[in-house]
């Protein structure tokens, strides 16, 4: 597990494109022919966006819901990602009483979201291939970590030789908690307590669903894999 510490201290990143320069500093460590860099939507897509510019890897979108406390919607007690995987926050569930009712009917709610955004971002485009490759899961940020260890687990699925998580920041139990499924993660800041990612940037802005088709569609034009064809209706 790498915490590569950030040379600048603890202090927050301006934006995402900031935080994904950083990042991708972190990681040059890997051969990029290997490489293939997946961001979990929204807000990880400037983020991998700046890694995947920076280390000249392909990039594409892994859609990931997560699953919200009803009436405490940022604090997720669970995540699904496609491909019917499903991730739960026991600890959660267990304090806010949450019945299977409940979880089920959030489930239920998100799974519609994840449709919508699969098909919105693709554009009929088909995943990039990562069956033997180093597949790296970037997002702006872990504060339980549910939502990614969703990604992780469906990622898996898809065979990478390795699964690399990377994220400009993050709490120490989440860190710690993925370094047991994945193969590395990578992490340059750490702060002591982190009770928001957003805190952690000058700009938290929300990423648009536009800006989100804008980005893959410039990538995936100017970026051809081999072995890849584009997969439309």
């Amino acid at each position: 597990m790498r915490f590569a510490r950030d040379p600048r201290g603890i202090t927050p990143y301006r934006d995402r494109r900031d935080a994904g320069a950083v990042l991708a500093r972190n990681l040059t460590h890997h051969h990029p022919r290997d490489l293939i860099v997946l961001a979990l939507p929204r807000g990880g897509l400037p983020v991998a966006d700046e890694v995947a510019r920076a280390l000249d890897v392909p990039l594409d979108v892994f859609v990931v819901r997560k699953l919200g406390v009803p009436g405490h919607e940022e604090l997720a007690m669970g995540a699904i990602a496609s491909g019917g995987v499903r991730v739960l926050n026991d600890d959660v569930i267990a304090w806010y009483r949450l019945p299977p009712s409940t979880i089920d009917e959030v489930a239920r709610r998100e799974a519609l979201e994840l449709e919508r955004r699969e098909s919105l971002y693709r554009d009929g485009r088909a995943l990039l291939p990562i069956t033997g490759r180093t597949a790296v899961l970037v997002d702006d940020g872990l504060a339980t970590g549910s939502t990614m260890q969703a990604a992780v687990l469906a990622a898996r699925r898809l065979d990478p030789s390795r699964i690399v998580v990377a994220v400009p920041v993050g709490s120490e139990e989440a860190c710690t908690t993925l370094a047991r499924l994945v193969d590395e993660v990578v992490c340059p800041l750490v702060p002591p307590s982190l009770s928001a990612v957003g805190a952690w940037y000058q700009d938290f802005s929300q990423t648009t669903d536009e800006e989100v088709r804008e980005i893959l569609a410039r990538r995936h034009a100017g970026f051809k894999v081999p072995g890849y064809e584009s997969r439309r209706d």
